[in-house]
């Protein structure tokens, strides 16, 4: 069976206030074309088909187009909620779109309710696994408690259970939007840690012949059966050497991977990441190549220039973000605030502020516990009122 794994569409999406839609559009065309031409079995989508819980109506429309056109194909669908998405909203009417061969699971507790295609070797069942806030599915999942890994194995424990009523020759394909711990991050990813913990091992999917994962937006092996597409598109400059693809996967009659490629997403327009002082950004033959695309530029020079976008863009029209890193000695007392927080998380920036207002006495482990615990309580009412609108 010939799976077409995508995730993260973020529909709606902007790059630095620049429309993607049209980027987003021709991405879709390249997934239609490509489940004809490649005579695709069944397409995936781990998750974050939109980019915010209420997303624009033209990003609905662009949605509800391409669900036509793969119906049209006659190749079924297989979908799922991401940490972007708001669950009830993408998944309403599913039940109609089912008939469509447009299967939406959304709802943590069908995660044991596969979809079952078949073919000349016998039943593939695909289980859905939505993304799983731990707070508000611990209950519902019978998790032990609120944490990532927590409610990941209860609901791989259910898809393990429902897989073993089934006759021994049914292959497995699971849908999952998590971070799993090997996979490598980028800038544009929501922070879904909980309790300090984002990641959960690979191992949480053992007993499946194939994890297709969604969340981070680089495409990557975690294991040979447990990978993530990436996204479709660059959605920060720290994907700028990313290779945008979707993993095109035959399973063999055992639910082996027998074949395996990337397909190439088109590129509207490269990213490129330039660092120096300003005369040289302007100056460098070597860098013409970059004239034509998405810039951000990280200007080195010890004192700011004069009018340095308005320079830049006279050479880079399509620079969309700038930078101001001086050359300085470490030990500089200028050193840049941004500089200092530079990798640290909101936890960490808290923990040093407790210990900078103390004289350098940090929190004790009672009052980090309280910090985490009010991190992931905003977080969480965070993502709850966002759902709810």
């Amino acid at each position: 069976m010939r799976l077409l794994h995508t995730s993260d569409w973020h529909l709606g999406r902007s790059f630095h206030r620049v429309s993607l839609l049209d980027a987003q559009a021709a991405y879709l065309d390249r997934l239609v074309a490509t489940v004809r031409e490649r005579e695709v079995d069944v397409v995936l989508v781990a998750g974050d088909v939109y980019d915010r819980a209420v997303p624009p109506l033209t990003a609905v429309e662009l949605f509800d187009r391409a669900l036509h056109r793969l119906a049209d194909a006659g190749v079924p669908t297989v979908m799922i909620s991401g940490n972007h998405d708001s669950a009830r909203r993408l998944g309403v009417g599913a039940g109609l779109l089912d008939r469509a061969g447009i299967h939406l699971r959304t709802d943590p507790e069908g995660c044991a309710t596969p979809v079952v295609l078949a073919d000349d070797h016998g039943d593939v069942a695909f289980y859905g696994l939505p993304y799983l806030e731990p707070a508000l599915v611990k209950e519902a999942l019978g998790a032990d408690r609120a944490g990532h890994e927590a409610v990941l194995t209860a609901a791989m424990d259910r898809v393990r259970a429902d897989l073993a009523t089934r006759p021994a020759e049914t292959r497995s394909v699971v849908l999952a939007h998590a971070f799993v711990a090997g996979g490598e991050p980028s800038d544009s990813e929501r922070d879904i840690t909980v309790g300090g913990v984002a990641a959960v091992p690979a191992g949480v999917f053992d007993g499946v012949d194939y994890a297709a994962l969604g969340h981070l937006h680089g495409s990557q092996r975690v294991t040979d059966r447990v990978r993530y597409s990436g996204s479709p598109l660059a959605y920060s400059f720290s994907e700028a050497d990313h290779r945008k693809t979707m993993w095109l996967i035959d399973l063999d009659a055992d639910g082996g991977i027998a074949a395996e490629e990337r397909i190439d997403c088109p590129v509207e327009r490269p990213l490129a990441r330039l660092r120096g002082r300003l005369d040289t950004l302007l100056e460098d033959p070597a860098l013409d190549r970059h004239e034509h695309a998405w810039v951000e530029a990280t200007l080195t020079d010890p004192v700011r220039p004069a009018e340095p976008m308005a320079r830049l863009a006279r050479r880079f029209p399509h620079t969309l973000s700038l930078v101001f890193d001086p050359e300085r000695p470490p030990e500089d007392p200028l050193a840049s605030y941004a500089q200092r927080l530079k990798g640290r998380d909101d936890h960490q920036i808290a923990e040093d502020f407790v210990a900078h207002v103390r004289g350098g006495s940090g929190p004790s482990d009672l009052e980090r516990t309280v910090l985490r615990g009010a991190f992931d309580d905003v977080r969480v009412d965070e993502t709850v009122r966002e759902v709810s609108r």
